[in-house]
């Protein structure tokens, strides 16, 4: 059986964080930023000192792209890595104060989108909304620490013997 898009969670789940993120990213366009710089400001702002790996972690690329990303921000002066005292391999990575005022500006519209994808909940539909997805994000959490990395393998596409099950979960 196969889902339909419209009723079927994963699909709407996804849909859902594109077209947040398809609103943000217009909503910006016109400083000149884009969505994975907004993340590491935003990252960045929330816990300053991270480094580049765990900024390619948090925004789920490579450590090179990262690195490049950090990079392109460091040369428009959003950005300043500064040496870790225990470690000389390690940059930590700290706003500039450029990079603070641009938070400062773009945090609103950060807000203001999803106020407005909410806005038809009543207040206690978006607590609700909000406890429901954060068990659902916990749960993830908890599997993506104990699954193995793999899952469904080439020779289970080879077979032809996917499960509905295994068919389902690669559709999300």
């Amino acid at each position: 059986m196969t889902p339909d898009d419209e009723h079927y969670i994963g699909y709407t789940i996804t849909d859902v964080a594109r077209l947040m993120r398809t609103v943000f990213e217009r909503r910006v366009r016109s400083v000149g930023l884009t969505r994975s710089q907004w993340l590491v400001i935003a990252r960045v702002h929330r816990h300053p000192g991270l480094s580049q790996s765990e900024v390619a972690d948090l925004l789920e690329i490579e450590k090179a792209s990262a690195g490049r990303l950090i990079d392109r921000m460091e040369a428009k002066g959003w950005l300043q890595r500064v040496a870790d005292g225990s470690d000389r391999r390690v940059n930590r990575l700290h706003l500039t104060a450029a990079a603070d005022r641009l938070h400062a500006a773009v945090w609103p519209l950060a807000e203001a989108t999803i106020d407005e994808a909410l806005s038809d909940l009543s207040p206690d539909e978006r607590r609700r909304l909000t406890r429901l997805m954060t068990r659902v994000k916990s749960k993830l959490q908890a599997l993506a620490e104990r699954d193995p990395a793999g899952g469904v393998t080439q020779a289970d596409l080879d077979d032809g013997e996917l499960s509905e099950e295994d068919r389902e979960a690669q559709a999300l």
